[in-house]
């Protein structure tokens, strides 16, 4: 009886090619179809590990951690310069799924450099900013511009402390007159001062001290226990003594009492005033 023998089923010889390409582990230069290089670590056929890679169009230069094929971890990343051809660094730093992420420097084309926190790609947390006309920003950063509590230097000295909102000044600060000696504590709006105090500080230091020193302004409070209708407090501001020379009781609506200040002998027993300070 004849024995009928069927040839071996074979796989297509493309699928042992492809498994003896399969990349992963350690692998010199491979070589992609643009031009593109990389060398270092592979797993399942993606870039994982240390490695670096080589973009062909722009001659950047990526070396450090991979994850999955996206760049990951730590790492540094520059661009060759147009005229030297010499590499010039623009970001070390931490990388969180291919973009700038954690901890890290970056160094922009004009000169200027941030040293700080990142979150996908942009400024955001804690950084110092370091700007070509030699100012100095460090403080909070929130989608790329000063957001929250921060510290502006400038060339001359001068300084402004306080809240910051989409790159501006905004909320409570203090601005430092260095070179003139003077300080103005008080609220920002889109980088504008609304209201606030301008007293002198540091002016006997100070390189360009204004002509004359800012005089010296008090505040009086007044209590008065059986005002109704002000109610328990009046709060009454003058600029000097002169301005009204005697008090004012919240019974009498306006009715000057005897003495400046108000005291116990004043002809209101129920009526006296606190000294805060000149406004």
């Amino acid at each position: 009886m004849p024995v009928i023998k069927y040839p071996r089923i074979r796989d297509p010889l493309f699928y042992e090619w492809d498994r003896k390409a399969q990349k992963c582990g350690l692998r010199h230069t491979i070589y992609a179809v643009n031009g593109d290089q990389y060398t270092g670590e592979w797993l399942d056929n993606l870039k994982h590990g240390k490695g670096t890679q080589l973009w062909k169009n722009t001659g950047a230069i990526y070396s450090g951690d991979w994850k999955f094929g996206k760049r990951d971890g730590y790492g540094s990343y520059s661009i060759p310069d147009p005229v030297t051809k010499e590499y010039k660094r623009v970001y070390t730093g931490w990388w969180e799924n291919d973009r700038r992420g954690g901890r890290g420097v970056f160094f922009y084309p004009n000169g200027e450099c941030y040293e700080g926190e990142w979150s996908n790609g942009l400024r955001s947390g804690w950084g110092k900013m370091q700007y070509k006309d030699g100012s100095v920003y460090e403080g909070q950063w929130l989608v790329d511009q000063p957001n929250g509590q921060g510290v502006l230097r400038l060339p001359n000295g001068n300084r402004y402390e306080g809240g910051w909102k989409d790159g501006k000044k905004h909320g409570p600060g203090k601005y430092f007159y260095l070179d003139k000696g003077q300080q103005l504590e008080g609220i920002w709006v889109a980088d504008i001062p609304k209201c606030g105090v301008l007293v002198d500080f540091g002016r006997d230091n100070a390189p360009a001290p204004t002509q004359y020193p800012l005089p010296e302004v008090i505040a009086w409070k007044f209590w008065c226990l059986h005002s109704s209708v002000l109610g328990s407090a009046l709060q009454v501001a003058f600029h000097s003594p002169r301005d009204f020379p005697h008090g004012v009781c919240a019974q009498s609506f306006g009715q000057q009492c005897p003495k400046w200040p108000l005291g116990t002998n004043s002809s209101c027993s129920l009526c006296w005033s606190l000294p805060i300070a000149y406004i």
